[in-house]
């Protein structure tokens, strides 16, 4: 069972940075595919961003991209996701979710997911 716990979230000003880390239980050579969501209470969880097991494959979500960047050490088995220029509204718990190369044809924010962490929170203010 692959397990995923997310951290590095906390409280920044608007306009400011946080890096988010998503330690991954075992080796992640055996995920195909990893990605970045969020969700605030009462509304959909959104992706933020996704990548294949090599990094070959990226996606953003529209309004992130330029600020946020998606990444991996496979050496460690680690995701992170570096966050610059928050917004207030981007305030929301933060999930990072994994699939394996079984169940995913290509690596995108639309893929069923088949592992998710716990969230860490991120909270950005004016």
């Amino acid at each position: 069972q692959v397990q995923l716990v997310e951290s590095g979230g906390g409280s920044v000003q608007a306009g400011g940075s946080l890096r988010l880390s998503c330690s991954v239980s075992e080796d992640v050579y055996s995920i195909y595919c990893m990605g970045w969501f969020r969700q605030v209470p009462g509304k959909q969880r959104e992706g933020v961003a996704s990548i294949d097991s090599d990094g070959g494959s990226i996606t953003y979500e529209d309004s992130v991209r330029g600020r946020f960047t998606i990444s991996k050490d496979n050496a460690n088995n680690t995701l992170y996701l570096q966050m610059n220029s928050l917004k207030p509204e981007e305030t929301a718990m933060y999930y990072c979710p994994a699939q394996a190369a079984f169940h995913v044809e290509i690596c995108s924010l639309r893929v069923t997911w088949g592992y998710w962490g716990q969230g860490t929170q991120v909270t950005a203010s004016s």
